[in-house]
């Protein structure tokens, strides 16, 4: 999954060097012998194609013709980008006749054209490396500015929000809060190109850590606490990324419009217009419509115990409807202020066996853990990166990495 991730991350990256150049190590990164031939590097150019790549090489229009007959099952050549590298590999004789032509889709793919007389045609990718580094700092102002001054790569930031968006706040973390990553950083040849999986962490919030660890079981890899008890909980601790909380739970509050006291059973996310809304869990649409004072709202109701209500929305999600049923973390609305409402946010109100309860205090039970048929062997994975971890000074410049080709 994080392969699949950073690849269609960088199908839109393209490289901004405009000059020709050769390249060392190209059999290993290309699987191309070059001992009897000459590479030079060059960029696409706005408006160019493979038509007129080939063309300026002295390649036959009928054999271009052949060629972008048989790519179509490999690779449709009309998307080439403007910006991306390829090679062209010339015999080294006095004829310099083309041999191959090497395009690079991103950091990680490329398609290989021979030119020759089977015009064979394959698409590849570069051998990717994993290091496996360790990251940590002490929270200074928000977790992404503290990994961007730190000189991490700052999705670490989003990744730690995944992982423990079912424990953890963190548009409420603390000044002070820290954490510990155990993580892979991948490279296609030299060049970095994103986050692996985080292997393990700990997350210091408000002077409790809290530990993941990643495990795989069934071919499926998961995210777990010290005690096998998996990360994922029925539900998530916020229905979405605000800004602030304007109104907590109360059965005594004064009402910011209508000035009267009167009990607010729900919590109030200050969020932008459009802001979307995600389900807390999974469930079925119980009611989607326009309800006076709440004005847009959206019911779900999770199982016979738990019902979640989002209000105030400016529209909803698609195909959300009374019986639809719904994902945890899917978009069941966007932030508005619809209804009687002093500005753009979300009132989202739990209920358990049909009473109003505060969301910020919902304990939400966890998935399934880990198997005890594979207890063991986690056991023995977690007390190995959790005594790594342990073993980390924040206040250190120590590092470790260990490398590894996949």
């Amino acid at each position: 999954m994080k392969y699949i991730t950073i690849l269609l991350t960088l199908i839109l990256l393209g490289c901004s060097n405009s000059n020709d150049e050769t390249i060392d190590n190209f059999k290993n990164i290309y699987g191309l012998s070059t001992d009897t031939l000459l590479i030079k590097k060059k960029f696409i150019k706005d408006g160019q194609n493979l038509s007129n790549i080939l063309s300026e090489h002295g390649i036959d229009s009928s054999i271009i013709d052949q060629i972008s007959f048989k790519s179509r099952d490999v690779y449709d050549v009309r998307k080439m980008r403007a910006g991306n590298p390829y090679f062209i590999l010339f015999s080294k004789d006095s004829l310099r006749s083309p041999k191959f032509l090497v395009y690079e889709r991103n950091l990680i793919e490329f398609v290989v054209f021979s030119l020759t007389d089977t015009f064979e045609i394959y698409h590849q990718t570069k051998p990717i490396t994993v290091d496996t580094v360790q990251s940590k700092g002490v929270i200074d102002g928000s977790l992404w500015m503290t990994m961007l001054e730190n000189n991490d790569d700052p999705n670490l930031a989003i990744e730690l929000s995944e992982i423990y968006a079912w424990t953890i706040d963190f548009f409420g973390i603390h000044q002070n809060d820290s954490y510990k990553i155990i993580y892979e950083k991948m490279y296609a040849d030299t060049q970095y190109i994103g986050i692996g999986n985080i292997i393990a962490t700990s997350f210091n919030h408000i002077n409790n850590d809290y530990y993941a660890f990643y495990f795989e079981q069934d071919s499926i890899g998961d995210y777990f606490d010290e005690k096998g008890g998996s990360m994922r909980r029925a539900f998530l601790k916020a229905p979405l990324r605000f800004n602030r909380i304007s109104s907590r739970f109360s059965y005594n509050r004064k009402h910011p419009i209508l000035k009267i006291r009167r009990p607010h059973l729900g919590v109030d996310y200050v969020a932008s217009v459009g802001t979307p809304v995600h389900s807390v869990g999974d469930g079925v649409v119980v009611k989607a419509g326009n309800n006076g004072q709440s004005g847009r709202m959206v019911q779900i109701k999770h199982n016979g115990t738990y019902s979640t209500i989002y209000m105030h929305l400016s529209k909803y999600g698609s195909g959300i409807r009374v019986g639809a049923h719904v994902n945890q973390g899917q978009i069941i609305g966007y932030v508005g202020s619809s209804g009687l409402s002093t500005g753009p946010h979300l009132d989202f109100r739990f209920y358990k066996n049909g009473q109003a309860v505060d969301p910020l205090k919902v304990k939400s039970p966890p998935v399934q853990p880990v198997d005890l048929e594979n207890m063991e062997s986690f056991n023995t994975t977690m007390n190995y990166w959790k005594a790594y971890l342990d073993s980390i000074s924040l206040t250190s410049t120590d590092s470790t990495v260990f490398s590894d080709v996949i």
